[in-house]
């Protein structure tokens, strides 16, 4: 059978769609914005005319790609592109299946609590319950985060295949944000065999000062670890036995996150002690 797609190096310009791909510059533009960009400023920025530009904002409303708010004029993601990508993960319930967990880890220890999975090169954070105190960690789906300085990422990373963990490792370049932060790769190494011995990851303080993360990881059925859930907070608010209760917290709640997508401790995986 003769394949469908025209081949490309034969009269590529007669295979381009302009509105299609400034649409595409529109999204990825947005995506590195999460406050929203108005009109005016996004087509400034991408050298698109106002009235391409409307309509294509426009018609990214009105199919839920986009929010538009009327009182700042601003456009912003919606979660959609989030949802397609999960679709695109084959782990379209796996969201489902954390919600209500976030919640309910949330309630638990009072601190925000977030879920997040790992992206091309780095973390990329989810989702989150927001704490019940007045000060409080507040982050934006789709936002990015380090592997070597957070809990997530130390939490993914000390469970992954080894060939898989190499080929991040291969991308990070250990960006020093404090006198705590791990800089080396032999020195992160040595910090994922901790988290495999504790079951859970901690960032102390290694990329904000005074602020402390800890996460564990969340396997799916095959054991592959598939996300991570943490919490932040104040160093002042998290003390030693509220830190002990907390981390006790975390691991069940990703335990039983876990067993909901089919993952059982007595399985056997190279990767899981």
């Amino acid at each position: 059978m003769e394949s469908v797609i025209p081949n490309m190096e034969k009269g590529e310009e007669n295979y381009k769609v302009p509105n299609l791909e400034k649409g595409i510059a529109v999204l990825e533009y947005l995506s590195l914005r999460p406050q929203g960009e108005t009109l005016q400023d996004i087509k400034s920025k991408l050298d698109i005319s106002q009235t391409t530009a409307y309509r294509i904002l426009n018609t990214l409303v009105r199919l839920d790609y986009l929010n538009y708010n009327e009182d700042t004029k601003r456009y912003k993601l919606s979660r959609k592109l989030l949802t397609l990508g999960f679709r695109s993960l084959n782990e379209h319930n796996l969201l489902e299946t954390v919600l209500p967990c976030l919640r309910d880890l949330r309630d638990k220890v009072g601190e925000t609590a977030c879920f997040g999975v790992l992206g091309d090169q780095k973390g990329i954070f989810i989702e989150q319950a927001q704490g019940h105190h007045t000060f409080r960690f507040v982050l934006s789906p789709g936002k990015p985060f380090e592997l070597h300085c957070s809990a997530p990422g130390k939490a993914i990373m000390a469970y992954l295949p080894n060939t898989v963990r190499d080929r991040y490792l291969s991308y990070m370049t250990f960006e020093k944000y404090n006198s705590r932060t791990i800089t080396t790769r032999e020195a992160y190494l040595e910090e994922l065999e901790k988290v495999r011995k504790l079951g859970y990851a901690m960032d102390n303080e290694e990329e904000l000062n005074g602020v402390i993360c800890v996460g564990a990881p969340i396997f799916n059925y095959t054991g592959y670890p598939c996300g991570a859930i943490w919490i932040s907070g104040p160093k002042d608010r998290l003390t030693k036995e509220i830190f002990r209760s907390t981390v006790a917290s975390i691991k069940e709640v990703a335990q039983n996150i876990s067993g909901e997508l089919g993952y059982s401790k007595t399985q056997k995986n190279n990767n899981i002690p």
